[in-house]
């Protein structure tokens, strides 16, 4: 990342990188609404045998399965909220749409679709390959 010294205010920011975080703090305000139902979903989920509506071991074991999968989601929706802070903080330090791997330019297409991207195509599809071997 840029030196303290170098990091701009909003302000500060020109039309691409405005518009990036603007559409960053869009998607952050959704993924936050997204882990709010799911925490509320697995809360509903691990009270129901407290409010006696779970009576046969069916019904708990749904519920488990169903608490256990809201729990999955929002620890995943809470990845891409790191992701999009980081996308966020690189913006004002001008380090926004570079790859962490081979320090390229992120093109704007991808970009427009996934703001929070940290490697270029060549470099994902790289790690995905190795990932899966």
């Amino acid at each position: 990342m840029a030196a303290k010294h170098n990091v701009k205010t909003l302000e500060q920011l020109n039309e691409r990188e405005r518009n990036y975080y603007d559409m960053l703090i869009r998607q952050r305000d959704i993924v936050m609404g997204k882990m709010q139902i799911h925490a509320e979903d697995a809360l509903d989920c691990s009270n129901a045998d407290k409010r006696g509506v779970t009576t046969h071991m069916a019904d708990m074991g749904s519920d488990s399965a169903r608490y256990e999968m809201e729990l999955k989601l929002m620890s995943e929706d809470g990845d891409v909220l790191a992701l999009i802070d980081d996308a966020i903080e690189r913006i004002f330090t001008g380090e926004f749409g570079k790859c962490l791997d081979c320090g390229g330019q992120i093109p704007d297409g991808r970009l427009n679709i996934r703001p929070y991207a940290i490697y270029c195509v060549k470099c994902k599809t790289k790690r995905e390959r190795e990932r899966n071997f």
